[in-house]
């Protein structure tokens, strides 16, 4: 790969996920603070992106792969995306506000696909070069973080008009990247959707997996969608800026799995990564800004392995279950589960609980974060006594 198409990737990587972290992570506050939103309403607003996750599989597979250079179709949706965004800085009630997002996830989580299909077609070794292309990507979230924590803007619109503004910069370059030329035209919906690994579903460890997966999304939905307010409710100062350490720890951990998930095997590492979600969510309840700050900063710093240590693990697992003839179809299927009907059913679940516990102008923080734990107690148990991994798995 020459080093000018590295510079291009690794600036396309970078500005795609700027853009993610610029209005995500302070969503809810904005909505909770500008809106005055309710909790199910900023849960929807986050279930829009579970939504588009489910159904980006059929735009990429069926329309982008097969009609369209992937770099031409990956600026337009930037582009319009940047209007989207722009246009939502407009909206004054959560209804139209819900409308707009909604139908910028839908342009942007193809993005995603298309990015990472633009990059892995330059790459002789993908299995050398990808990761630190992708990194660039951790990078530009941190970044997203940090401008947005510095400037105070996190309750603001502004960060919207700083997502627009970097997402019309990244349609603009995109005319620029390398020609990725449309694939032929094959494949199905089922192709487009996973479902030929619904065979993996014969083997009742992947099973037991699959639908701990789903079920351990409840508890990612409360982290995702209400961290941020809850920082800033109990004024923990540039609670964005801070909440960028969970892309640090995603970076440094993610290093360690191939080294443990050869060793301890895969049961140890997703139990890990479960159980970490439990002991985050047990800080959240009980930590505070002024003694109890350093049980804030653990828990946002085991955001790398709550996710590393099962998400990226459990696509490791899928991968090794698939073999290469329906590893794209698997891993497709456990994205739409996770990201898609997972995230979905977590984004309301947890709107409906913050709802639950607010008392006037805040929250029942503590009785709020229990919840997610709980459930994520709920589902270590149920892995433990149900899911039984032939040690081969873990050594091969």
């Amino acid at each position: 790969m020459k080093s000018r198409t590295g510079v291009l990737l690794a600036s396309m990587m970078f500005l795609e996920y700027l853009i993610w972290g610029a209005w995500y992570v302070t969503m809810g506050t904005y909505m909770n603070e500008y809106l005055h939103a309710s909790g199910v309403e900023i849960g929807a607003a986050y279930g829009a992106l579970a939504i588009a996750t489910m159904i980006s599989p059929f735009f990429v597979g069926l329309v982008a792969d097969r009609y369209f250079a992937a770099q031409k179709i990956m600026g337009v949706l930037h582009l319009v995306g940047a209007l989207l965004l722009f246009l939502a800085t407009k909206m004054d009630n959560s209804s139209h506000f819900y409308w707009v997002i909604l139908g910028y996830a839908l342009l942007y989580m193809p993005t995603i696909a298309l990015s990472n299909s633009i990059a892995f077609s330059q790459m002789t070794d993908p299995g050398k070069q990808f990761p630190w292309i992708r990194v660039f990507g951790t990078l530009g979230w941190i970044v997203a973080g940090l401008v947005i924590g510095q400037l105070d803007i996190e309750k603001t619109s502004a960060t919207f008009y700083l997502a627009a503004g970097v997402s019309a910069l990244l349609g603009l370059l995109s005319f620029f990247l390398p020609n990725t030329p449309p694939k032929a035209q094959t494949g199905d919906a089922s192709a487009a959707m996973g479902t030929e690994a619904f065979v993996l579903f014969k083997e009742r460890p992947y099973l037991i997996f699959f639908v701990a997966a789903i079920l351990v999304c409840i508890p990612l939905s409360f982290y995702y969608g209400f961290a941020n307010t809850f920082l800033n409710e109990i004024h923990f100062e540039n609670a964005a800026s801070k909440m960028t350490l969970g892309q640090v720890s995603e970076a440094i951990f993610i290093l360690a799995i191939p080294f443990l998930f050869n060793r301890i095997g895969v049961k140890k590492m997703l139990l890990m990564g479960m159980t970490a979600w439990i002991l985050r969510y047990l800080f959240f309840a009980y930590g505070d800004v002024g003694a109890g700050s350093w049980m804030l900063f653990t828990g946002i710093i085991l955001h790398g392995i709550c996710y590393d240590f099962f998400f990226v693990t459990g696509y490791m697992y899928t991968e090794k279950k698939a073999g290469d003839k329906i590893k794209n179809a698997a891993q497709g299927l456990f994205t739409f589960a996770t990201y898609g009907v997972g995230m979905f059913i977590g984004t309301w679940f947890s709107g409906y609980t913050v709802d639950k516990y607010k008392m006037g102008e805040t929250h029942d923080w503590q009785s709020i974060w229990y919840v997610p734990a709980y459930i994520a107690l709920a589902v270590v148990i149920y892995f433990i006594l149900f899911f039984k991994e032939k040690k081969t798995v873990a050594s091969n």
